[in-house]
């Protein structure tokens, strides 16, 4: 943690809702910086990263074109809290059940792209994640998890029995869209991960 005290968060804004994510964020003490090109990742230390929702074949290939997904993929191996949204969760997810192309695989769980089909395309509902209760979950094309692949994968939600936020040590990945919420919780329980992984 910097000696402010005031976490610094890296926002990855390729693409899809990140603006939503840095003011929550902002509102609750970090300081946020837009992550667009490689020397945004490199100009500063960061104490964590958002991925956000939006189009996760997008997304993966500018990571790819901009240099962004090595070092990504590194400072996430190596322990930064980092915080994944709808396509950042398939985004960091080992295997997509319903497309061949990966991506970053940092968390060892299945993912299932656009899971709710249309009729269920956007949708709202209240559910507990983790030791947070009835949180406002708002889904937008969303993935759900089909399966985790390790014991240390902790599962945070389901909704109608499908897995849609789960926890690997510094890794905090949702179907859902919080930053689209009003309520603030999940984002303070991200900044909390960031005082000690274990929290």
């Amino acid at each position: 943690m910097h000696t402010s005290n005031k976490p610094v968060i890296g926002v990855f804004a390729l693409q899809g809702a990140f603006i939503e994510h840095m003011r929550m964020l902002t509102a609750l003490g970090a300081t946020c910086y837009e992550i667009r090109q490689l020397t945004d990742l490199t100009a500063r230390s960061y104490d964590g990263f958002v991925l956000p929702g939006g189009e996760s074949t997008t997304q993966g290939k500018l990571l790819k074109a901009l240099g962004l997904f090595a070092p990504l993929q590194e400072r996430i191996r190596m322990g930064t809290p980092i915080l994944a949204t709808c396509a950042g969760a398939i985004l960091l997810s080992n295997h997509i059940d319903n497309d061949s192309a990966t991506h970053l695989k940092t968390l060892p769980a299945t993912i299932h792209r656009n899971a709710y089909g249309r009729q269920l395309g956007s949708f709202a509902t209240l559910a507990p994640c983790g030791n947070i209760t009835d949180f406002p979950m708002v889904f937008i094309r969303a993935p759900y998890f089909t399966e985790v692949e390790d014991a240390d994968v902790t599962v945070l939600a389901r909704v109608a029995g499908a897995i849609v936020g789960v926890r690997y040590h510094n890794q905090l990945a949702l179907s859902f869209h919080p930053e689209l919420s009003g309520d603030t919780r999940i984002h303070q329980y991200f900044l909390n991960m960031m005082q000690s992984t274990e929290s």
